[in-house]
């Protein structure tokens, strides 16, 4: 029997621990997409106790507290940080066969030193330790980023936003580890939201543009984009429930547009007219300053009415949407090819039913201009546990160019989420290391180590252009 967690967790064969030994363990990281706070990162943050940076805004443990029965009073409400910990300890000695386990007993060994396993028991003593060491200097969001072999983070950054922080990070010479922006104008898209009109006012103002049709609503967008890129901007992301098509006319944008901007309602038909050509126009932003477009779907969010009411979105009530036609994905893509302004573009499904889908649909999109254009994004949120990392792979690998995947990202409010790089790259290793000695890939440790590493860091460096070396 194998002991918990050792050095060969995961990795059941002798390629696959060669693999992941010589070639993948310490590759630095590049952080394409996380939801990490810059001001944190600029004011070096020293957090008061584990709960804080563990518990704080993490709706995955949260999602399985409220599974264990847990009182909302020790998961987001007022009971004190030590109280809130007992309840994770206790929940989390239930929760065999589940990533949260595994996760979070390689961040107690990588970043704590402790080797015990985490239960109702124990509580008091790890609580204890984490809280002594995260005291320390070297403990800091700054110390924790460099402990982890961070290279550089990409940020989630809305349009409206002043981007303070990153330029207070740009001027600091103390802190190596480049902080980069990404775009995410989600807001400036859901025209049905209630809050769309305040959001364009904030829009209006950071731009210095009043918006009044969708004419000035570009100029606006493109000022921003170009505010963001001279701030180090070279990424996007959107979160769509599906990948939409229903083109119009541009006097049909404009009229349902300016419909929304004096307070009217807007129709179905009309949400999915003015989402297409808004996408359509800012995918072409995006292939003139070459930024990456990430389009994440596939979620239905905030599903709990009564407790959305309480605790507002990203709080754990989210689920996978079954419902992402391909054909309006490859219609979508299809439009930007037309006149040869497509992006390089990564595809996330939170569905895995999706994967073949995206394997096949991405091969349609490849050309010459960049090596693995279009990508299929990371096994993602519901799916970055052992099990979903190996079926994404796998499919990736069946239909496309698995030596050209750009690898794993956070998603991860925590500056303690890097140990799920470690995870991800034993499970590749597994994977790869499996098909060698089962005689499906020669042992060909030439060819297999320019696999892993870039899998693990240097595809990522490459696509993305970003200011770092490889590895």
């Amino acid at each position: 029997m194998k002991s918990f967690l050792d050095e060969d967790f995961l990795l059941s064969t002798e390629t696959a621990q060669k693999l992941y030994h010589d070639y993948a363990k310490h590759m630095p990281i590049v952080d394409y997409h996380c939801h990490i706070d810059p001001a944190e990162i600029a004011e070096n943050k020293q957090f008061d106790n584990i709960t804080e940076v563990w518990l704080g805004g993490d709706h995955y443990k949260w999602r399985q507290m409220r599974s264990n029965g847990i009182d909302e009073k020790y998961i987001t409400g007022d009971a004190s940080p030590r109280e809130k910990f007992q309840k994770w300890a206790e929940t989390l000695e239930k929760a065999i066969g589940n990533p949260l386990y595994q996760w979070s007993h390689l961040e107690l060994r990588r970043y704590f030193g402790y080797e015990g396993v985490l239960n109702g028991d124990t509580a008091e003593e790890v609580w204890n330790l984490c809280n002594e060491k995260l005291h320390t200097p070297e403990m800091s969001v700054r110390g924790l980023i460099k402990m982890s072999n961070v290279r550089l983070l990409c940020t989630t950054d809305d349009p409206a936003d002043d981007l303070h922080w990153h330029q207070v990070l740009k001027a600091d010479n103390s802190f190596d580890v480049k902080v980069l922006p990404a775009w995410r104008p989600d807001k400036a898209m859901n025209l049905e939201k209630d809050t769309y009109l305040d959001y364009i006012k904030q829009l209006s103002d950071a731009a210095g543009i009043k918006i009044k049709d969708m004419a000035s609503m570009k100029e606006a967008l493109i000022k921003r984009m170009d505010y963001f890129a001279e701030n180090g901007c070279c990424v996007s992301d959107h979160a769509l429930t599906y990948i939409y098509f229903a083109p119009a006319t541009e006097e049909e944008v404009n009229i349902i547009f300016t419909k929304r901007l004096s307070g009217d309602s807007i129709t179905s038909e009309e949400q999915l007219k003015f989402k297409t050509a808004f996408m359509q126009f800012v995918a072409k932003e995006y292939h003139k300053r070459n930024w990456v477009m990430q389009i994440h779907f596939g979620c239905k969010r905030d599903n709990n009415d009564l407790m959305f009411k309480k605790l507002g979105p990203d709080t754990g009530y989210d689920c996978i949407d079954n419902y992402a036609p391909s054909a309006t994905a490859a219609d979508f893509l299809n439009s930007l090819v037309a006149t040869d302004e497509l992006p390089k573009t990564i595809l996330y499904s939170l569905n895995p039913n999706d994967n073949a889908y995206i394997g096949s649909l991405i091969g349609c999109f490849q050309d010459s201009s960049a090596v693995g254009k279009i990508q299929q994004g990371s096994a993602w949120w519901f799916n970055d546990h052992k099990h979903g990392m190996t079926e994404q792979m796998t499919s990736l690998a069946n239909l496309g160019l698995l030596g050209n995947f750009i690898g794993m990202l956070t998603d991860s409010r925590s500056f303690l989420s890097y140990t799920r790089h470690e995870y991800f790259r034993r499970v590749l290793c597994e994977l790869i290391g499996g098909w060698v000695e089962n005689g499906e890939y020669p042992a060909d440790y030439k060819a297999l180590e320019t696999i892993v590493k870039g899998i693990s860091y240097n595809n990522a460096v490459r696509y993305f252009a970003f200011p770092v070396d490889e590895a």
